[in-house]
């Protein structure tokens, strides 16, 4: 397809097409001769899942390009690009405030060590989860641990829905592509599904 039409199924102009190759974030397409370009499906998978990390994941492009890179390397582990995903992910997301204190940090180790996950020390959402147990405190609402051991049961099983969903697809490079895309969307769909339930709970206990 040419680019009018690699545009016009993406939902992407044509100019931001042309950006993204010369970033390195989309490979060139065939040229056919003159200004004619050919491009197919794996550039129109490609552009979507580029732009659910930018537009939806709000990935810097620097960002973006880290996972690419690394989804497009030969015979990479699935685990190794799933790292890169969240690292990439992850940074956004990191409250911008102070290196979270000894306490925090201590009881999120002791948060996983009774949910009985090991090899925890090197995730970042480790410090993750340490800034806003820091936040919590200092706006005067130190969580409990049977909040935080709710949280982690409840972060269990999305992750036993994303693997599920990954490990259902036998191609592996589209496993991977779900993978990393699973990764940037995830957290913005538990966002969404975690505020309708807000409401429906209050609802629930406010005519009960």
């Amino acid at each position: 397809m040419l680019i009018s039409e690699l545009s016009e199924r993406s939902g992407t102009p044509a100019a931001t097409i042309k950006y993204y190759v010369r970033e390195g974030l989309l490979p060139a397409g065939e040229r056919i001769g003159g200004n004619r370009t050919l491009y197919g499906d794996e550039h129109e998978r490609r552009l979507r899942l580029i732009r659910a990390m930018l537009e939806v994941g709000k990935l810097s492009i620097a960002s973006v390009k880290s996972v690419l890179e690394a989804l497009d390397e030969p015979d990479a582990p699935l685990a190794h690009t799933f790292d890169v995903a969240q690292q990439a992910l992850s940074r956004s997301a990191v409250p911008d405030v102070a290196e979270p204190s000894p306490e925090a940090l201590a009881r999120v180790d002791a948060l996983t060590a009774r949910a009985g996950w090991a090899d925890c020390d090197d995730n970042i959402g480790r410090q993750i989860a340490a800034r806003v147990i820091d936040a919590f405190a200092n706006a005067g609402f130190p969580l409990p641990d049977d909040y935080l051991d709710r949280y982690a049961a409840a972060a269990r099983a999305h992750a036993e829905a994303d693997l599920a969903a990954v490990g259902a697809i036998q191609d592996p490079s589209r496993m991977t592509e779900l993978m990393v895309v699973g990764t940037v969307l995830g957290d913005t769909l538990s966002l969404g599904l975690r505020r309708i339930a807000q409401a429906v709970v209050t609802n629930e206990r406010r005519s009960s």
